[in-house]
């Protein structure tokens, strides 16, 4: 899957080991690092795990078409399918089986 990221500063964060770290401190960032393994190699977002520990879900209300994974709790990775439309099923849901990229916009506690 495609990965792609919500500003500049997210991606530049993201994408060096040492500046993830540097901004979620050490552990968060190994777990970060494997998280985003496991969407890069997945062919669609049906294939992210919704088990534990990656624990992909949906979200509802203001973040509705938003999705999370787990990081270290309370923390979630937060994305959205990264389409322009998203891809739907016939009942208005989304097709996660179609979902090839999505865009990370946010690591955050939001309960």
């Amino acid at each position: 899957m495609d990965i792609y990221f919500g500003n500049r500063k997210l991606a530049r964060t993201f994408n060096s080991e040492k500046e993830l770290a540097r901004a979620y401190g050490d552990q968060m960032a190994r777990v970060i690092m494997t998280r985003l393994a496991v969407m890069r190699n997945a062919s669609a977002l049906a294939q992210v795990p919704w088990t534990p520990p990656e624990r992909r879900h949906a979200l509802a209300g203001r973040r509705k078409n938003q999705y999370a994974v787990d990081l270290v709790h309370p923390y979630r990775l937060v994305f959205r399918p990264a389409h322009n439309p998203v891809p739907l099923k016939s009942d208005g849901g989304v097709d996660m089986d179609k979902v090839t990229a999505v865009e990370i916009l946010e690591v955050v506690d939001y309960h």
